[in-house]
């Protein structure tokens, strides 16, 4: 069926724009980490944000004050735990991944890539992105936290302070 009534149409226009508003200003006061590069955790809470909304729209059942409620809840508690997380390392190596080292002075590191189920292709047009074509140029490729690839080159390297966080960063010479 294509079309009831305008009637049924009111209230979804409604909820709609005020669940909107209140969504922008819940996610505003959540800070900039709710809007960042998504590791793991965070798109599981921005699918059930999405979940939330859409629910709280299309739902007659659901009240927009519920809906808000969740919306907010949902927003402290990331809040809460990414506060925990950062005082406390364990915390936060239980809710996100840790970098990896994929490649190591133009050398593949297969078994990473198999732990991470990634493939030589995408290894080397992560490479290839960043505008490089030879591997030996290439110092590290790292597989960050958020599913995002990082290429240093020789040239960038330096003392290779940004490495101490990533596994098997000593095979870096």
């Amino acid at each position: 069926m294509w079309f009831d009534s305008w009637s049924d149409l009111v209230p979804v226009i409604l909820v709609g724009a005020s669940a909107y508003v209140l969504l922008v200003a819940v996610v505003r006061l959540a800070g900039k980490r709710s809007l960042s590069q998504l590791n793991a955790f965070d798109f599981v809470v921005t699918v059930a944000l999405g979940s939330i909304l859409a629910s709280t729209l299309l739902n007659a059942d659901i009240a927009l004050a519920e809906g808000v409620t969740a919306l907010a809840l949902l927003l402290g508690l990331q809040y809460v735990l990414t506060t925990v997380s950062v005082r406390w390392p364990r915390v936060r190596d239980a809710i996100t991944a840790s970098p990896a080292l994929l490649l190591a002075d133009g050398e593949i590191q297969y078994e990473t890539l198999r732990r991470q189920r990634l493939t030589e292709s995408e290894l080397r047009q992560a490479v290839r992105a960043s505008g490089s074509g030879d591997l030996t140029q290439i110092k590290a490729v790292v597989l960050e936290s958020d599913g995002t690839f990082s290429v240093i080159t020789k040239s960038q390297y330096g003392d290779g302070s940004a490495m101490q966080d990533v596994p098997d960063a000593q095979h870096v010479r």
